[in-house]
């Protein structure tokens, strides 16, 4: 890979950009602890090189835990695609400064292509190096029309959102799934979400709260967006993900209490779908 030579970068972000912060710093905090869930090193240099009061984020070592297994679970199910489909395109939608396509390391055969707003691409580029192979990054918010033409529709696609949904509008979600499905021939939709109880509890979360952003969008049945045109494979509560297990009982205890509480329980889940379009469907629509 090729790596970029530069001082420290000033961060001036601020709403929904600025909490992908929280996240890295989740990920490099993850990186140095006795036992790391991700070990995103790649995060811990990206971390080093930002200048950016980083206690903004409040995230601490139970919460960088989440952060980190959530990912775990993401990449699991992103490696897994990429197993069963050698030539496949994987899309990853506000990428932020996820270091995902280094953690997965995908082979010659797989397309990559990054998506997100052109000042944090700016960041990318300067913060992280260039991955190998087939790699792209786009510069758009992923609302926008335009951009998914320069994504070709050739290949079996894995679609990749992380801390996504939850920034967006009820409407803006549908029409970009309904967009991202019905783009390539078949496929999988991974992403996380918050319930309408995590939405309503947004300020609780120090990240959110500090950044000035709002969330809109929240699932609690996740079969009711199956008529959008996927087909739902694996909900996991993200308070029973495995890796709670072997974390210190001051983070295990609280989220183990809270899994058992209603509401709480539901308040996120990392979801994976399946899709197929209808080609011909697709095409007429695109002809209309």
């Amino acid at each position: 890979m090729q790596h970029c030579s530069v001082d420290r970068e000033r961060i001036t972000l601020t709403g929904a950009p600025e909490t992908m912060l929280a996240t890295l710093y989740g990920r490099a905090l993850d990186s140095r602890s006795r036992k790391p869930i991700l070990n995103d090193v790649a995060a811990a240099d990206a971390v080093r090189r930002i200048d950016y009061d980083f206690r903004r984020t409040g995230m601490n070592a139970s919460s960088a835990a989440g952060v980190a297994m959530r990912a775990k679970k993401l990449d699991d199910w992103t490696r897994d695609f990429l197993r069963a489909n050698e030539n496949a395109t994987v899309l990853h939608l506000a990428c932020g400064l996820d270091t995902r396509v280094f953690r997965l390391s995908p082979g010659p055969h797989t397309r990559w292509v990054d998506v997100d707003l052109p000042q944090v691409v700016t960041l990318r580029e300067r913060l992280l190096p260039v991955p190998d192979g087939d790699y792209r990054l786009i510069a758009s918010s992923v609302t926008d029309d335009a951009w998914l033409a320069e994504v070709p529709d050739d290949r079996p696609t894995v679609v990749v959102a992380e801390g996504l949904t939850m920034y967006l509008r009820p409407s803006e979600v549908e029409a970009l799934i309904k967009r991202v499905v019905g783009r390539f021939p078949s496929g999988e939709l991974l992403f996380d979400v918050y319930g309408s109880f995590g939405i309503r509890m947004q300020k609780l979360v120090p990240a959110v709260r500090r950044s000035g952003a709002t969330l809109f969008w929240g699932l609690d049945e996740p079969r009711a967006i199956e008529a959008w045109g996927v087909t739902l494979v694996e909900d996991v509560r993200s308070l029973e993900l495995p890796e709670i297990a072997d974390m210190p009982a001051s983070g295990r205890v609280p989220l183990r209490i809270m899994a058992k509480l209603p509401g709480f329980r539901d308040v996120g889940r990392i979801l994976r779908y399946r899709f197929q379009a209808n080609r011909s469907e697709t095409r007429a629509s695109h002809m209309a």
